[in-house]
């Protein structure tokens, strides 16, 4: 997969504390920094095209799409791993239609370290993060979204069994995870942070915040935005994964 890397465009969010629909805290464990946002199922979309079909890939572009349909977008964040052309590299399910199908193949990169994982939630607002041959035994409805990615990083409180603790592949790395109460987290290192989490230290973190079930997303041109931010600037993805204002805060 072809990867840029952009430095200057990083846009991290600055200060913490709670925004409307979102409680935001930057958090050190086990020495490193992450941002860390923790949002309610129902306030979380996940994007990849447009209604005219065309990819929204960027977060000018998310931000443009959601305030269009009549929302109001809070946070941004990437998705899922992704291929040349910004296609996802797994399933994709936006707004209740799957758009891309659950992707079983074998293969190299973090995608294919299996298990692998799906982050989706259920038009009743259940979040859940499964492997992906679970997902494949699924006989319920196609949920209201969902994307693929790997690999699954917690599985019913376990880590994957292929992380090793010491290992030196330090790296800039998003996440999602479900915690007990069915709010999502959703983690990113610091840029800044003294040093990156590996594997096993990123599932860790993801512990640390209450979860049981939790998948890697991305790493390398990860991102996080608060949509108030003048200075934001973005990354291509393919998947972006928005945080909604609802009529409850507004």
């Amino acid at each position: 997969m072809t990867r840029f890397f952009l430095l200057c465009s990083l846009v991290f969010l600055f200060a913490a504390g709670r925004s409307p629909g979102a409680d935001y805290e930057r958090r050190e464990i086990r020495g490193i920094d992450y941002h860390v946002l923790i949002v309610s199922p129902e306030r979380v979309s996940i994007l990849w095209k447009g209604a005219d079909g065309q990819l929204i890939n960027t977060f000018p572009k998310a931000a443009a799409a959601i305030r269009k349909s009549g929302a109001t977008p809070l946070y941004l964040m990437n998705g899922g791993i992704f291929e040349p052309g910004a296609v996802p590299s797994g399933l994709l399910v936006q707004d209740g239609e799957e758009l891309l199908p659950l992707n079983e193949k074998s293969g190299r990169g973090n995608f294919y370290l299996e298990p692998n994982g799906v982050f989706l939630i259920e038009s009743d607002g259940t979040a859940r993060v499964l492997p992906t041959k679970q997902y494949a035994l699924r006989k319920q409805q196609v949920p209201r979204v969902a994307v693929q990615s790997g690999p699954l990083l917690l599985s019913d409180g376990q880590k994957h069994p292929k992380f090793n603790e010491g290992s030196s592949a330090r790296l800039h790395r998003n996440g999602v995870g479900v915690r007990d109460d069915g709010k999502l987290v959703f983690l990113m290192s610091d840029f800044h942070s003294p040093r990156f989490p590996n594997l096993w230290g990123f599932a860790e973190a993801f512990v640390q915040l209450g979860c049981r079930e939790a998948l890697f997303l991305d790493g390398d041109i990860s991102q996080m935005s608060l949509l108030d931010d003048p200075g934001r600037a973005s990354n291509h993805f393919a998947s972006i994964i928005a945080v909604l204002e609802t009529k409850e805060t507004e």
